[in-house]
């Protein structure tokens, strides 16, 4: 007789085992620091990082918010943010 049965259950298990392996993704170390912004305007704003897709929101003039290192060169082109160090 065929022990298809056991097969089965086998291949069931790899694939439930494999599948939870999945979504463990393990953390990239950043290739440089991320930077600091210090908003500027008299209003409210937020900005979309190009790159990361992450929103940055900027309540007050003086407010201060680390940005993701690959989003920088892009917030840089937007007049009331400037660059500050840590």
């Amino acid at each position: 007789m065929c022990n298809c049965g056991n097969k089965r259950n086998d291949v069931a298990t790899a694939q439930s085992f494999k599948l939870s392996n999945e979504n463990i993704q393990p953390q990239k170390a950043s290739m440089w620091p991320d930077a600091y912004f210090e908003y500027t305007g008299k209003t409210a704003l937020t900005v979309t990082g190009n790159i990361s897709g992450k929103q940055y929101r900027f309540n007050k003039s003086g407010e201060r918010q680390m940005v993701d290192y690959r989003d920088a060169s892009g917030l840089t082109k937007v007049p009331v943010l400037k660059k500050v160090p840590k």
